[in-house]
């Protein structure tokens, strides 16, 4: 093609972009035809949960779709899926008894469960007539309550039978901890642990206050702060004010325990934190008066540190005895709970049980820097722990619960020794075998272990050739590393539940750009059926349109970035949009969905507004990756990602005609409030607008778990042998005078996790740099904003209408799509939302403490 016709070419391209017109007009309605609100009637069931029963390999589930709530029985072996029951034929039995209606749609089944032969099952109904509470006897005025009807039903036959009299056993509180053979409950009192037999917990369950309950005491030496019981380690209180510990100081209290197979032992680590500084939070809206809540709080650097202890109870003897445990300077302990038992999941009560045999148990000890870890294991008479895997990198070490072949003759460790998470063979006492998987792919989980076939089924990701390499899959090894099987293929994200016989499993898969699918395969990976597809009709019908995933290169220019773009609903090609990108820097997650998911506030909803929205990774973000894609950051965790989100919407821009990349803004929540932040003042002619909400600014005040971690703290040993801990990170506030677009700060003034000094501390290095900027204070919030999500969704969209898209229309004083969904009551009664009813803001990302 001669070059005058090609740059003629390239100019009339580019006088087309020029004349592209912006959007500069913000679409509140679209906005609101996706609140939370709306969705939940729009979208039901995604995933199919079993139920597996205890006698069988079949299993039961619930799914619901615009058509309702429809039960499921499915027998693996028979390859057969059935309906439970007659919907409507159950209805009109439930209706003859209750005289309440009831209709097929809307059968409400609660606490189902299968009882006796498994053809039978159990499940309880509301009526609409009140009855009297039964803990409301001594009260001067009974409170009320609708009466509750409970049924048995023959799977069979179909024989209905209301249970008369029948007293539903009460959940167990969460203060008691009961051995497996239900004989001993444990507890904490007074910072101590005490115990009581069945028969008094029987009469504790009927009412807590009973005089005549007989209590044991277990320890005597417990102290505030030195305590067996309480919300243990650092970096968040308990949620317990002044006025509420006070008033709960004679109450019982959990006591994180886990209890050995035959009952006979507990272990547990208790931590004396006495020396630890405190830290507060004060509750401006308690009645009468504010409240004050101090917790014990560790931040990075701090010499004040935690002391672990590791305690085993004999049962029987009512003693206990310390195992010495120690090895390095402000060290770590965790102990290992056993994996879940899936038939047990209905149980009125499942024990927490430790993770090996009754005689033994295993647990890791972990330096402060978090460069060495052991793998220990103490059997119940030791005195001292015995390290039977060590684990060392020059960064952090991160492990996965141990797996144990034939009660821990032999062990499966995870590990990222080799730069990739595997999978190795040990004998019983930490010697080496062989390794078990090997490549460049990361492991993620154990599944299952057959101890006959000497298989292992576990979950990974990055196998799979021309995959996105975040999407998990499950897959068979045996131990020795040979027939190395995917089970379920599909480039799709997986989520699986195996049953406990590793016979079959439940696939749940999807796309962000599909709809979720559910399918069972047996562990040969042979499809046995084909389950449930989601039911997104009405979505649809609402204008709903998939995003699209896509890849780029981050900033070097060689690793592959994987992200999402959000387009709204009425996309208009021949527009221009701006670009918002919304960030979550992890380091143990992105803000990147692989499956499709109901929440949808923060990227499709946003984009309705007017805005292209995209989320993606950076290099030292999702630690399903490389170690070296993981540790990328470490050492520069403020800055470590923002060169590939800038670099990724550049691409974009390129790539896309209708992204304007003059109107780039940012947003996040949490670590993505500290980022986004960071992203406006390390590259402040880039990024125009940024919401940042419950930001970390200032880790030096964050917890030191995630600040020490992922950014690294120096152990350092003097001359004299003296250990102290060097840390030192970059603040948004240090260069808070390099703001020049528009910012908006949130944070909820009870935070116990990002404390709200991290974000009062950069407004104030704002003010003193002269910068104008925004603050929103969300009164009675913690890290998730609960009652207030809803409000400060709009707040945020006013910002980016504003600032972002260009649209400087007045908006009322009352935010109309709020108001407008809001039920209008009488006099007497209260109007608006309780906490309750709205998802918390940080629910669908990992906090970072």
């Amino acid at each position: 093609m001669p070059r005058l016709l090609i740059t003629a070419l390239i100019l009339i391209a580019l006088n087309s972009y020029a004349q592209q017109p912006p959007i500069t007009t913000a679409n509140y309605q679209a906005a609101a035809r996706y609140s939370p609100k709306k969705l939940e009637k729009m979208i039901f069931s995604t995933q199919v949960d079993p139920h597996w029963l205890k006698k069988s390999n079949r299993f039961w589930y619930m799914y619901e779709t615009t058509d309702g709530k429809q039960w499921y029985i499915i027998d693996p072996v028979k390859g057969e899926k059935k309906a439970m029951f007659d919907r409507d034929r159950l209805a009109a039995a439930i209706t003859r008894i209750v005289k309440d209606p009831f209709e097929a749609k809307h059968l409400g089944l609660d606490s189902l469960k299968f009882i006796k032969d498994e053809n039978w099952i159990q499940f309880e109904v509301k009526s609409s007539q009140d009855a009297e509470k039964k803990d409301s006897s001594k009260r001067a005025t009974a409170s009320k309550e609708k009466k509750v009807y409970y049924f048995e039903y023959n799977l069979t036959d179909g024989t209905l039978n209301e249970l008369v009299g029948f007293k539903k056993p009460k959940h167990k509180p969460n203060w008691a901890s009961i051995s497996p053979d239900s004989n001993t409950v444990v507890f904490g009192k007074h910072y101590n642990l005490y115990w009581m037999d069945r028969a008094n917990y029987q009469k504790a369950l009927a009412n807590e206050d009973d005089s005549t309950i007989v209590e044991h005491q277990l320890t005597t030496d417990g102290a505030e702060y030195y305590s067996y019981h309480g919300t243990g380690a650092l970096g968040g209180g308990g949620g317990e004010t002044n006025v509420d510990k006070e008033k709960n100081k004679d109450k019982r209290k959990p006591a994180q325990l886990f209890w050995s197979p035959d009952s006979r032992h507990f272990v547990l680590s208790r931590a004396d934190q006495r020396k630890v500084k405190d830290l507060w939070v004060i509750n401006s809206l308690a009645d009468p008066r504010p409240t004050l809540e101090t917790y014990k709080y560790m931040m990075p650097g701090d010499k004040e540190a935690p002391v672990e202890q590791l305690l085993v109870f004999d049962v029987s003897a009512k003693t206990h005895h310390t195992i010495s445990a120690g090895q390095f300077k402000d060290q770590d302990l965790a102990i290992w709970s056993a994996p879940p038992v899936e038939r047990q999941r209905d149980d009125e009560y499942r024990a927490q049980l430790w993770l090996g045999p009754s005689g033994k148990f295993y647990f890791t000890r972990t330096s402060r820097d978090l460069h060495r870890i052991d793998v220990c294991e103490a059997g119940v008479d030791d005195t001292v722990a015995k390290a039977i895997i060590q684990e060392r990198l020059n960064t952090y070490v991160e492990v996965r619960r141990l797996g144990l072949v034939d009660q821990g003759r032999e062990l499966i460790e995870w590990s990222e020794r080799d730069g990739w998470a595997h999978f190795y063979l040990y004998d019983g006492a930490g010697r080496l075998k062989n390794q078990i998987t090997s490549g460049p792919f990361h492991c993620e989980d154990i599944v299952g272990i057959d101890d006959k076939k000497r298989i292992l089924y576990f979950s990974a990701n990055g196998r799979e050739q021309g995959e996105d390499p975040y999407y998990l899959h499950l897959y068979k090894v045996g131990f020795d590393g040979s027939g190395l099987t995917l089970l379920n293929p599909g480039e799709f994200e997986h989520a699986m539940s195996m049953d406990d016989d590793q016979q079959f499993f439940v696939d749940n898969f999807s796309r962000v750009n599909t709809v979720p699918r559910s399918t069972l395969y047996n562990s040969l990976g042979k499809k046995v059926m084909d389950l449930e597809t989601a039911d997104l009709s009405s979505l649809f019908a609402a204008g709903y349109k998939f995003p699209q995933p896509f890849r780029a290169k981050a900033d070097d220019g060689i690793t592959d970035i994987y992200g999402v773009i959000y387009r709204p609903f009425n996309f208009d090609s021949t527009r221009r949009y701006p670009l918002m990108e919304y960030v979550y820097p992890g380091p143990q997650t992105e803000a990147v969905n692989k499956a499709f998911g109901r929440s949808m506030d923060r990227m499709d909803r946003l984009a309705q507004l007017g805005m292209i929205v995209v989320t993606m990774g950076n290099r030292g973000g999702h630690p399903s990756r490389s170690k070296w894609y993981h540790n990328y950051g470490y050492g520069n965790l403020r800055d470590y990602g923002l060169a590939d989100k800038k670099a990724v919407a550049e691409q974009l821009a390129d790539r896309y005609p209708y992204i304007d990349i003059n109107r780039v803004g940012i947003h996040g929540h949490s670590g993505g409030g500290f980022m986004s932040t960071a992203a406006m003042l390390v590259y402040p002619d880039f990024f125009k607008v940024a919401v940042s909400s419950s930001g970390n600014h200032d880790n030096a005040i964050y917890n030191r778990w995630w600040s020490e971690k992922h950014h690294g703290v120096k152990e350092v040993v003097s001359e004299k042998g003296d250990t102290s801990f060097v840390y030192s990170i970059g603040k948004n506030p240090e260069i808070a005078k390099n703001l020049k677009g528009h910012l908006l700060l949130s944070t909820g003034d009870i935070d116990n996790n990002v404390h709200p000094g991290n974000t009062i501390r950069v407004a104030n290095a704002l003010i003193r740099a002269n910068k104008r900027f925004d603050l929103v204070l969300l009164p009675g919030q913690r890290h998730a904003y609960a009652d207030m999500t809803e409000y400060f969704f709009w707040r945020m969209a006013d910002y980016f209408s504003r600032y972002l898209i260009g649209d400087t229309s007045e908006r009322p004083v009352a935010i109309e799509q709020m108001d407008r969904e809001t039920e209008q009551v009488g006099t007497n009664a209260p109007a608006g939302r309780s906490p309750e009813d709205e998802e918390g803001w940080g629910d669908d990302e990992d906090d970072i403490d």
